[in-house]
């Protein structure tokens, strides 16, 4: 596998887990009542997700190339790691909702 595509594939996988890392400490805000955190908290997960996003959709460009996209278990497991992180967002969505309601705050 080409350095580059392996470099790009890894930059996927580290901002795919910040992303996911950034919900989790998301829950735990909601968790411990800290709402002050949990809005800066999903806006940098989302801003590290889009960033995974947009690198993924540039390497799905090269599946038209020449080249082609090489399919590997490395880009497998980068893809695998965005829709943990995707499903991590949803979840956090509903375990900040239930903690508000635990806590009786109102949006």
């Amino acid at each position: 596998m080409d350095e580059k595509l392996l470099v790009t594939i890894f930059q996927i996988i580290g901002a795919a887990g910040s992303a996911k890392s950034n919900y989790m400490e998301a829950m735990a805000a909601a968790r411990e009542g800290n709402f002050d955190e949990i809005d800066r908290l999903l806006k940098e997960g989302d801003d590290f997700y889009k960033e995974a996003h947009d690198i993924h959709i540039d390497l799905l460009g090269m599946q038209d190339s020449e080249e082609g996209l090489p399919t590997s278990l490395i880009l497998i497991h980068a893809e695998d790691q965005m829709m943990s992180a995707e499903q991590t967002r949803m979840m956090a969505e509903e375990f900040i909702y239930l903690y508000k309601d635990k806590y009786g705050v109102k949006d």
